[in-house]
């Protein structure tokens, strides 16, 4: 059963990549880099395929497809890895994301859960600003099945003592989404990396364009 979209959730449960700090576009860029030096190039349905998947899954899964070995795979994963962090002073936070977080903070329980590295997590939310305003946290440093597996948000909610019925999960990729939809919580998507028509179209319950959308609605709640 999922949350109604009348009542008002106890706890969000918020994605980072795409959702807080918009590195999406750079962590394409550093796949096809990462892929490009050993001669591979993928269409674009791939790596729309692979949004919001952790790196550790995609890399192996693209390279042992073409007969990779696993030591070329370790070495192509850490390769990836180098090339995103010289690239992430170009990251930048995703409007109203910061704010919103604090507004948020002061009125729900709050939690993160990422397919992020502890690392880049860490980078993220340096990068917003505001420390670590979440009071618990799910990233790639706590094992757990990648989305859309629903586990992320399953730990998560459990970390928080809420069920399904309690939360809105706020995404943004498609296997994100999903996750959500699985945890049987109430998706709310945002704009930042695929078009509402599609957002929709896969189950979105709830589909803004923006944080200050989103709060406004959540004031009237």
């Amino acid at each position: 059963m999922t949350a109604s979209p009348l009542t008002k959730p106890t706890a969000l449960i918020f994605d980072m990549d795409g959702v807080l700090i918009d590195s999406e576009p750079l962590h394409r860029r550093a796949a096809e880099m990462t892929f490009g030096e050993i001669g591979i190039v993928l269409p674009e349905i791939v790596y729309e395929g692979h949004k919001g998947r952790p790196d550790a899954e995609i890399i192996p899964e693209v390279l042992s497809e073409r007969g990779i070995s696993a030591d070329q795979i370790s070495e192509r994963l850490h390769r990836k890895h180098q090339i995103f962090e010289k690239m992430e002073h170009e990251m930048k936070a995703v409007d109203g994301a910061a704010e919103f977080v604090l507004w948020a903070k002061a009125r729900y329980r709050i939690a993160l859960a990422t397919s992020a590295t502890a690392r880049n997590r860490e980078a993220g939310l340096k990068l917003l600003g505001i420390g670590n305003p979440f009071e618990t946290v799910v990233d790639g440093g706590r094992p757990h099945r990648p989305k859309p597996d629903p586990e992320v948000f399953q730990i998560a909610m459990r970390d928080l003592g809420v069920g399904p019925q309690d939360c809105w999960v706020i995404e943004d990729s498609m296997n994100g989404l999903r996750a959500a939809k699985a945890a049987r919580c109430y998706a709310v998507t945002l704009t930042t990396t695929f078009d509402s028509g599609r957002l929709r179209t896969a189950g979105a319950d709830l589909v803004v364009e923006s944080f200050d959308q989103l709060k406004r609605l959540l004031e009237t709640k």
